[in-house]
């Protein structure tokens, strides 16, 4: 398949990636930076474009991996009429194409992507189309990439990325306390890896519900209030401990 990628972000710098490793060719990259397109266009083997009037319209398909923003004002900046457009984002519309074109669609990868770290093995992806073709097209696209491939429509696709907030970024904010609370009290934040790997190694099979472990679900009040003292020191740290430590207690006291 002949694909058009405009953006060079993490997501369109990964996928580009997983295309071009899956036989697809990647014709062009666009991004406003001309030094942006020219770095992801050189490793996809691709011609860079900074002007939207250079874009080529023989592509069978292109992808919008841009903000969230720029699609909210993509038929001002983005002269592709008639074409087979696909966004990227968790919590945008479908729809933000229609005027544009008839043919669109969403291609969501469901994981959290950064372009200067390895690709992860797995990579979810919710696909969605405005007719019955497209979104069998886009189907068979994602299979060629991924293994798990799933159709979302808006409304369920909005709820999974709000879920992957929760699931990803919270918990990646609370290691980022946890490693710098480490850090100022000179202790090693690596040996907790092995409890974090634990953490998700039983969710394969359990319930997060039936996994929680701690002082908050014993209700130890003495343990809790022994931690709090601890953290007298790191008033934002210490709010956060409150907040979910109340959480656990009111989830498994009703």
């Amino acid at each position: 398949m002949n694909i058009t990628i405009i953006g060079s972000g993490n997501v369109a710098t990964v996928l580009g990636r997983l295309l071009k490793n899956a036989g697809h060719a990647i014709g062009q990259v666009f991004n406003r930076y001309a030094t942006h397109a020219a770095s992801l266009a050189a490793e996809l083997n691709a011609e860079a474009i900074s002007t939207t009037d250079l874009i080529k319209k023989d592509a069978d398909i292109y992808i919008v991996a841009t903000s969230d923003d720029s699609l909210k004002t993509i038929k001002d900046w983005l002269p592709l009429y008639d074409k087979f457009l696909v966004h990227t984002a968790g919590s945008a519309s479908i729809n933000v194409f229609e005027g544009l074109t008839t043919n669109y669609g969403v291609l969501y990868p469901l994981q959290s992507i950064r372009k200067e770290l390895p690709t992860p093995r797995e990579i979810p992806f919710l696909i969605d189309g405005s007719t019955e073709e497209n979104k069998l097209k886009l189907t068979a696209l994602a299979k060629t990439i991924s293994k798990n491939v799933a159709f979302a429509d808006d409304a369920q696709r909005s709820k999974l990325h709000l879920a992957a907030v929760m699931t990803n970024n919270f918990s990646n904010h609370l290691y980022m306390l946890a490693e710098e609370y480490c850090k100022k009290e000179n202790i090693d934040f690596k040996l907790l890896y092995p409890l974090l790997l634990e953490t998700v190694t039983r969710l394969e099979n359990n319930s997060p519900a039936e996994t929680q472990t701690g002082p908050a679900v014993r209700n130890d009040l003495q343990t809790i209030q022994k931690q709090r003292d601890m953290l007298s020191a790191y008033p934002r740290l210490l709010s956060v401990y409150d907040v979910l430590t109340e959480s656990i207690i009111n989830y498994y006291s009703s």
